[in-house]
């Protein structure tokens, strides 16, 4: 655990601390915190951002204990999008020098996966761009789905192939794809000033399909958009809505060639207050950092283990990431270890949740 400072509690004034120790014990229950909790534990003040890490530190601790979860990711698409996204370099409206190819061959898609194993992943995520895939696409896609299934029957893969239309989920799920990653990215209120092309309930409805076909629901959000307290509390709760079982935290990158190039918003101690309320509002689920870790939390990236269970090891989509074995380094210094193929992520009642949905078409997981 993280100690406090030399003053204790007495450095974080009575009445939110009050809340924020309020808001752990409910979530140790796995109740979650009220709204006016929540904007406690975004407005903490910076020199208080310690101790609110130690206190919410509890709650990962006894859900996932020392366990991190790695995970890697392969654009299998890169560019070619016709989606307007405000922080998308690979958006139409994006002049970004990025990569451009179509949908990857099986062989390519299968290196990635040995990679992503090499590295002690667990969970393979394989990310097209677009507004959603093509029937050949998709076929194409399966390929590359089966293909890892036969070889890795261990890794579990994650798809996320913009939104769905009916029956891809399905053919998603009967190929051996685990779960379905669809991010809401910001409140409703806010959407509307980072992408036209489609809506906030766009995105909720692809949430919904994938989570009816069986394939275990990953959505989160991406902070440093000019999102305000209040925006943050919204897709929290948006998202509470949607029980997903992993939530991935992003923090933009600020591309040079996308309409949010140079936006710096984010300190080290806001992303952690970030990570601390996602962890209050999802006890007992995957809380993963993902995206802008290393841009935003910088020399704090350790302290972020202590909130979410889970981290991306390796590149992202068009932007490097920290080198894996500077992640394994970060991993054992901070005294967490991996978590193992063979071991559960989710913890007692939400583990048989998932379990029961993603086998309800009597495909073996």
């Amino acid at each position: 655990m993280i100690p406090s400072g030399p003053d204790g509690d007495q450095d974080v004034a009575s009445d939110a601390r009050e809340a924020i120790v309020r808001a752990v014990r409910g979530a140790m229950r796995l109740e979650s915190p009220t709204r006016d909790d929540a904007r406690t534990v975004l407005r903490l003040a910076d020199s208080d951002t310690l101790w609110l890490v130690s206190e919410v530190a509890r709650v990962r601790f006894r859900y996932f204990g020392n366990r991190v979860k790695l995970n890697f990711l392969l654009n299998v698409k890169s560019g070619l999008c016709p989606e307007d996204c405000a922080y998308c370099s690979q958006s139409k409206v994006s002049t970004a020098p990025i990569p451009r190819y179509v949908m990857l061959g099986t062989d390519q898609v299968l290196e990635a996966a040995r990679a992503a194993v090499a590295t002690g992943a667990k969970r393979f995520c394989m990310v097209a761009s677009g507004r959603g895939p093509t029937p050949r696409e998709l076929e194409r896609f399966i390929g590359g789905v089966r293909a890892v299934r036969s070889e890795l029957p261990q890794l579990e893969i994650c798809a996320c192939l913009g939104l769905l239309a009916g029956g891809q989920a399905e053919a998603l799920r009967e190929a051996g794809v685990h779960a379905y990653n669809h991010n809401l990215n910001t409140s409703d209120a806010h959407y509307g000033e980072i992408c036209e092309t489609h809506t906030f309930a766009d995105r909720v409805d692809t949430v919904h399909r994938a989570s009816a076909a069986g394939l275990s629901a990953c959505s989160g959000a991406l902070f440093g958009m000019g999102e305000t307290d209040e925006d943050i509390v919204d897709v929290a709760w948006a998202l509470r809505d949607l029980r997903p079982d992993s939530v991935p935290v992003n923090f933009l990158i600020p591309i040079d060639g996308t309409p949010l190039a140079g936006r710096r918003e984010l300190s080290p101690q806001r992303c952690l207050r970030i990570l601390a309320l996602f962890r209050l509002v999802f006890p007992d689920v995957e809380v993963r950092i993902a995206g802008g870790r290393e841009v935003h939390l910088r020399s704090l990236q350790p302290l972020g283990l202590y909130l979410a269970n889970s981290i991306f090891a390796g590149d992202y989509l068009t932007t490097r990431g920290q080198p894996a074995p500077a992640d394994l380094a970060m991993i054992e210094d901070a005294g967490f270890r991996v978590e193992g193929a063979d071991e559960r992520t989710l913890p007692g009642a939400r583990a048989l949740e998932v379990t029961l949905k993603t086998s309800a078409t009597g495909l073996e997981q």
